[in-house]
Order: structure tokens, then sequence, then C-alpha cells
């Protein structure tokens, strides 16, 4: 029975220190990750402001794919003699 007390005794504590380290260190964690999301977004508008600050009118074309040669079609097509029947 004692082996038992002293396991829930041992659990109970490390689970309020776990809670109290919690409780200190997230909230610095948090504000960290969201400092790098902000950065990262911003670098993304800023980017993006960038495309938009191009002179008016001036056209740019980054990629021209390559064009497929198609075969020529006869345009005239096959033509079949036919019989009407009544």
């Amino acid at each position: 029975m004692g082996g038992l007390l002293k396991f829930i005794i041992i659990t109970i504590c490390v689970l309020y220190i776990l809670r109290v380290l919690a409780r200190i260190f997230l909230p610095f964690l948090f504000k960290k990750a969201i400092h790098k999301m902000q950065e990262k977004m911003q670098q993304q508008q800023g980017g993006a402001y960038q495309q938009q600050t191009k002179p008016e009118g001036k056209i740019t074309v980054d990629y021209i794919p390559p064009q497929k040669k198609e075969p020529k079609l006869d345009n005239a097509g096959d033509f079949v003699d036919y019989e009407e029947v009544k």
C-alpha cells in the first residue's frame, strides 16, 4: 500500500510542476511563433507590393510554354457518293 501512495504523490507533484512550467513557458513560445508568422506574412506582402509597383502599361512574360506542332489535317474530308433509296 505504501508503494501505491508514494506513486500517487510523485505523480501529483510531477503534474503540478509541469502545469506551473507550462504557465511560464507557453506564452513565450506562442509569442515567438506568432512573431515568426507575422514576419513571414510581411515578407510575402512585401513581395506582392514590389510586383505591383511596376510602371503602368509595362508587360513582362515570365514563362512561354513550348508550342506543339500539330499535324496538318485535310479540311476537304472524305466524300462518299450515295444514291437515295425510295
